[in-house]
């Protein structure tokens, strides 16, 4: 979904997003630990900010991702909520 390169190995149970600026982005599974249960977040964990959010809209669709809450705006605004393979939702929004 995000067009980026599936890692070739994987050593450690993390995955580092390239992300521009200062700010960083890693997804965890927790594999190597044993007391961890894992439960899908139901309110956004983080946004993707976007230039053009219907733009955004229909290539969820078009690759069939769930949609949980259809696209909102506010003034400027303008977002709508998805789920991951996981089941968390995450959030596109208009910058």
């Amino acid at each position: 979904m995000l067009g980026l390169p599936t890692p070739e190995h994987v050593e450690s149970p993390v995955y580092n997003l390239p992300v521009t600026g200062e700010t960083g982005l890693t997804l965890d599974d927790h594999a190597f630990d044993p007391d961890f249960i894992f439960s899908p977040s139901k309110h956004p964990l983080f946004n993707f900010l976007v230039t053009d959010v219907d733009e955004a809209y229909e290539f969820m669709k078009e690759n069939d991702i769930t949609i949980v809450r259809e696209t909102e705006r506010i003034g400027d605004v303008a977002f709508f909520n998805f789920t991951d393979e996981d089941g968390n939702v995450l959030m596109i929004c208009n910058c």
